[in-house]
Protein backbone atom coordinates (compact mmCIF):
# COMPACT_ATOMS: atom_id res chain seq x y z
CA UNK A 1 0.00 0.00 0.00
CA UNK A 2 2.60 2.39 0.60
CA UNK A 3 5.12 1.15 -1.87
CA UNK A 4 1.92 2.03 -4.05
CA UNK A 5 1.44 5.69 -3.33
CA UNK A 6 5.34 6.47 -3.18
CA UNK A 7 5.08 4.85 -7.22
CA UNK A 8 2.49 7.05 -7.59
CA UNK A 9 3.66 10.52 -6.30
CA UNK A 10 7.12 9.36 -8.00
CA UNK A 11 5.40 9.77 -11.25
CA UNK A 12 3.03 12.47 -10.58
CA UNK A 13 6.41 14.20 -9.96
CA UNK A 14 8.22 13.12 -13.09
CA UNK A 15 5.20 13.85 -15.29
CA UNK A 16 4.91 17.76 -13.59
CA UNK A 17 8.47 17.99 -14.84
CA UNK A 18 8.18 16.69 -17.99
CA UNK A 19 5.23 19.54 -18.39
CA UNK A 20 7.63 22.26 -17.51
CA UNK A 21 10.34 20.78 -19.39
CA UNK A 22 7.59 21.11 -22.38
CA UNK A 23 6.71 24.42 -21.70
CA UNK A 24 10.27 25.45 -21.96
CA UNK A 25 10.23 23.74 -25.64
CA UNK A 26 12.34 21.29 -24.90
CA UNK A 27 9.74 18.59 -26.40
CA UNK A 28 12.47 15.78 -26.92
CA UNK A 29 13.67 16.06 -23.44
CA UNK A 30 9.86 16.26 -22.16
CA UNK A 31 9.34 13.40 -24.13
CA UNK A 32 11.96 10.77 -22.24
CA UNK A 33 11.16 12.41 -18.55
CA UNK A 34 7.79 11.40 -18.99
CA UNK A 35 8.62 7.85 -20.03
CA UNK A 36 10.90 7.20 -17.32
CA UNK A 37 7.76 9.14 -14.71
CA UNK A 38 5.38 6.33 -16.44
CA UNK A 39 7.93 3.53 -15.16
CA UNK A 40 7.01 3.30 -11.41
CA UNK A 41 3.40 3.54 -12.28
CA UNK A 42 3.15 0.81 -14.50
CA UNK A 43 5.12 -1.66 -12.19
CA UNK A 44 2.49 -0.93 -9.46
CA UNK A 45 -0.37 -1.62 -11.77
CA UNK A 46 1.35 -4.95 -12.71
CA UNK A 47 2.07 -6.04 -9.55
CA UNK A 48 6.03 -5.86 -9.69
CA UNK A 49 6.35 -3.79 -7.34
CA UNK A 50 4.10 -6.08 -4.57
CA UNK A 51 6.40 -9.08 -6.09
CA UNK A 52 9.64 -7.31 -5.00
CA UNK A 53 8.29 -6.57 -1.82
CA UNK A 54 7.37 -9.35 -0.98
CA UNK A 55 10.96 -10.87 -2.11
CA UNK A 56 12.55 -8.17 -0.47
CA UNK A 57 10.62 -8.51 3.19
CA UNK A 58 9.87 -11.98 3.87
CA UNK A 59 12.57 -14.15 6.08
CA UNK A 60 11.48 -17.50 4.30
CA UNK A 61 12.68 -15.82 1.30
CA UNK A 62 16.27 -14.64 2.45
CA UNK A 63 16.36 -18.46 3.73
CA UNK A 64 15.62 -19.94 0.48
CA UNK A 65 18.20 -18.14 -1.58
CA UNK A 66 20.65 -19.62 1.84
CA UNK A 67 19.95 -22.53 0.89
CA UNK A 68 20.31 -21.61 -2.87
CA UNK A 69 23.90 -20.55 -1.82
CA UNK A 70 25.03 -23.15 0.58
CA UNK A 71 23.96 -25.99 -2.37
CA UNK A 72 25.83 -23.73 -4.86
CA UNK A 73 28.98 -23.78 -2.70
CA UNK A 74 27.99 -27.77 -2.05
CA UNK A 75 28.26 -28.39 -6.00
CA UNK A 76 31.39 -26.36 -6.18
CA UNK A 77 33.45 -27.58 -3.32
CA UNK A 78 32.44 -31.39 -4.94
CA UNK A 79 34.01 -30.32 -8.25
CA UNK A 80 37.18 -28.75 -6.72
CA UNK A 81 37.75 -31.94 -4.97
CA UNK A 82 37.21 -33.91 -7.95
CA UNK A 83 39.31 -31.70 -10.13
CA UNK A 84 42.50 -32.18 -7.65
CA UNK A 85 41.94 -36.47 -8.10
CA UNK A 86 39.80 -37.10 -4.83
CA UNK A 87 37.02 -37.78 -7.17
CA UNK A 88 35.72 -41.66 -6.14
CA UNK A 89 37.09 -41.73 -3.14
CA UNK A 90 33.87 -41.42 -0.53
CA UNK A 91 34.58 -44.01 1.74
CA UNK A 92 37.83 -45.58 3.11
CA UNK A 93 38.70 -48.90 2.06
CA UNK A 94 37.64 -51.95 4.35
CA UNK A 95 41.03 -52.17 5.57
CA UNK A 96 41.00 -48.85 7.67
CA UNK A 97 42.87 -45.90 6.31
CA UNK A 98 42.67 -44.48 3.27
CA UNK A 99 45.71 -45.48 1.50
CA UNK A 100 46.41 -42.04 -0.50
CA UNK A 101 46.72 -40.69 2.71
CA UNK A 102 48.96 -43.36 4.38
CA UNK A 103 50.90 -44.53 1.52
CA UNK A 104 49.42 -47.92 2.67
CA UNK A 105 48.68 -50.58 -0.19
CA UNK A 106 45.10 -50.53 -1.34
CA UNK A 107 43.00 -53.27 -0.59
CA UNK A 108 40.22 -54.53 -2.64
CA UNK A 109 39.07 -55.40 -6.29
CA UNK A 110 41.36 -52.38 -7.53
CA UNK A 111 44.33 -53.61 -5.65
CA UNK A 112 44.08 -57.87 -7.21
CA UNK A 113 43.69 -55.52 -11.00
CA UNK A 114 46.87 -54.22 -10.56
CA UNK A 115 48.30 -57.19 -8.95
CA UNK A 116 47.47 -59.68 -12.11
CA UNK A 117 47.91 -57.32 -14.76
CA UNK A 118 50.00 -58.95 -17.03
CA UNK A 119 53.44 -56.61 -17.52
CA UNK A 120 52.86 -53.92 -20.36
CA UNK A 121 55.46 -52.76 -22.99
CA UNK A 122 57.20 -51.07 -21.08
CA UNK A 123 57.62 -53.61 -17.98
CA UNK A 124 60.06 -56.39 -18.08
CA UNK A 125 61.98 -55.02 -21.41
CA UNK A 126 64.73 -53.28 -21.53
CA UNK A 127 64.22 -50.18 -23.04
CA UNK A 128 65.35 -48.98 -26.42
CA UNK A 129 68.45 -48.28 -27.19
CA UNK A 130 67.58 -44.26 -28.55
CA UNK A 131 66.07 -43.23 -25.44
CA UNK A 132 68.37 -45.62 -22.39
CA UNK A 133 69.46 -43.44 -20.06
CA UNK A 134 68.56 -39.97 -21.51
CA UNK A 135 66.74 -38.73 -18.49
CA UNK A 136 63.99 -36.94 -21.22
CA UNK A 137 60.24 -36.31 -21.26
CA UNK A 138 59.71 -39.73 -21.64
CA UNK A 139 60.97 -41.08 -18.11
CA UNK A 140 59.12 -38.27 -16.70
CA UNK A 141 56.07 -39.81 -18.63
CA UNK A 142 56.64 -42.75 -17.73
CA UNK A 143 57.04 -42.19 -14.05
CA UNK A 144 54.43 -40.76 -13.55
CA UNK A 145 51.88 -42.91 -15.93
CA UNK A 146 53.79 -45.69 -13.14
CA UNK A 147 53.00 -43.78 -10.23
CA UNK A 148 49.27 -44.14 -11.09
CA UNK A 149 49.06 -48.04 -12.43
CA UNK A 150 48.51 -47.25 -16.17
Amino acid sequence: MLTSTVCAAVSAGGLGIALLTAYRKRFLAATRIAAFALIPIGLVMTGIIDWVTDLVFKPTVWAGFGVLALSALLFLVSRAAERRGAGGHDLPPAGGADPLTTGAPAIGAAAGRSAQRPKGRSEGRSQPKGRKGTGGEFDDIEAILKKHGI
